[in-house]
């Protein structure tokens, strides 16, 4: 008889051992480590031998297949970051900061899926179901024929699900929700992990569309195990600062449309309302040309957004100068600094540099690094560019730049609110932008000399 093989996990940060032990050497939790039932370590050619498995229909690369069906919301943002509509049988994982508004657009979307004919339950593990509909008579939507339920035994909410079979399930949240066959809390990864896994394979089993609702930790990662985003097939983020009333969901992870796709909501009274010309909003504040203040023409997924990116420089009163950063990457903002004294001869040191991205927009694109270092200098040197100039383009070590992507659509969308120039790296094409002054660069050190009269 072949022996069973035993393994032990935490419950806490989901480290693997071989025996069980009571502190884990992984996260240093103390009586989290419990046994997993292993796989049968018996001889593979006498295990295949006993059951002969089904022969797989085997397809070439040219095999033509009908693209998925899809349900639109009525949310033209939502349906474009899901890359066109919601696919039945697909399990979409939304995560954000808590009170960011995931509750809100979810429970706006269920309202419109319902009226648009599709079979939409809300199970939410947070809130009772009094508040939860006190919110949807905030937001006018009393009427919609939501099904709605408050529980967190996962094993009472697949028995509805299954006995009820909707078209849509949305699971509001996933920490919350408890597997029975799991010793472990609530929120633990052993519990995510579980009620994820259950909850995909009844979405693939029965049709359904499944979309669960995660937390996020302090570095802005889905809490939970990373396995969980992998079994889902999209993962959609919902970012914003408290701040503002901009909110952005983004798709991170597709199988069903591109990734890096964004759509922007902004927070009303009402609930969330779909911004369709997201550029104009984002620089609706700007006023008057101010030094530091420079327009970026970046590319979300499909879609061009222009922002303005403000930079200050300041002579610091620490021994240390400060670099804070918001809405870009701090470690791109030190690669800037370090090629702009390294190669243009312009130091920064002895000065405190802050960088902002307004409107609570997040930045990832390389090609923001000219719009970045014009901010820069235009701070430094107390120069204000001019307000009808957007800047775009992607620096590297040696000081040389780099053309961006789509750069038409770039300029088209710079053209479209009234600007008249860009500055942007030679060799990038762009046809079709007669409109537009397009003024060329092809180092750091020229776009210094001609722009700030230096290098």
């Amino acid at each position: 008889m072949a022996k069973s093989s035993k393994t032990f996990s935490c419950a806490a940060c989901g480290a693997s051992f071989n025996k069980w032990s009571g502190r884990c050497d992984g996260c240093g939790e103390w009586n989290t480590i419990q046994e997993e039932k292993g796989i049968s370590a018996g001889p593979p050619s006498k295990s295949l031998g006993a059951r002969r498995g089904s022969s797989l229909e085997l397809t070439d690369l040219a095999t033509e297949e009908a693209p998925p069906p899809r349900s639109h919301s009525g949310i033209a943002e939502l349906d474009r970051v899901l890359g066109g509509g919601l696919v039945p049988a697909s399990a979409i994982l939304v995560g954000g900061d808590p009170g960011i508004g995931k509750s809100t657009l979810l429970l706006q979307a269920a309202a419109h899926f319902a009226k648009n004919g599709i079979k939409t339950i809300y199970v939410s593990g947070e809130e009772a179901s009094a508040q939860v509909r006190m919110r949807a008579q905030r937001l006018g939507l009393a009427d919609a024929p939501v099904k709605l339920a408050a529980e967190t035994n996962l094993r009472d909410i697949l028995t509805t699900l299954d006995a009820e079979r909707p078209q849509l399930a949305i699971i509001d949240s996933i920490q919350t929700m408890w597997a029975d066959n799991v010793e472990s809390a609530p929120g633990s990864v052993s519990q995510v992990r579980a009620a994820s896994h259950e909850l995909t394979a009844f979405a693939k089993r029965t049709g359904t569309s499944v979309i669960l609702v995660g937390h996020v930790t302090k570095e802005g990662q889905i809490a939970g195990p990373r396995v969980v985003e992998h079994m889902v097939d999209t993962v959609l983020y919902f970012e914003g600062e408290r701040g503002h009333q901009f909110r952005i969901l983004r798709s991170v992870k597709n199988r069903f449309g591109p990734a890096d796709e964004i759509g922007v909501f902004e927070m009303t009274g009402r609930g969330l309302s779909e911004v369709t010309n997201p550029s104009a909003l984002f620089l609706s504040e700007r006023g008057q040309p101010a030094a530091g203040s420079v327009v970026f023409a970046g590319i979300e997924g499909t879609r061009p957004v222009l922002v303005e990116l403000q930079a200050l420089v300041a002579p610091s009163p620490h021994s240390q100068a400060r670099r804070t950063v918001v809405g870009w990457d701090s470690g791109r903002l030190a690669m800037i600094l370090a090629v702009l004294e390294a190669r243009c001869g312009i130091p920064f040191a002895g000065l405190d540099v802050y960088l902002n991205v307004a409107g609570g927009m997040k930045i990832s694109e390389p090609a923001a690094d000219l719009a970045v270092a014009a901010a820069l200098l235009s701070a430094r040197e107390d120069v204000a560019l001019p307000a009808e100039t957007v800047v775009f383009g992607e620096i590297s070590l040696s000081g040389a730049l780099r053309p961006a992507s789509q750069t038409e659509n770039r300029l088209k969308e710079a053209q479209k609110l009234g600007f008249t120039s860009a500055i942007a790296p030679s060799g990038g094409k762009a046809v079709g932008t007669s409109g537009i002054t397009l003024n060329t660069m092809s180092d750091l050190t020229g776009f210094v000399g001609e722009i700030f009269g230096a290098g």
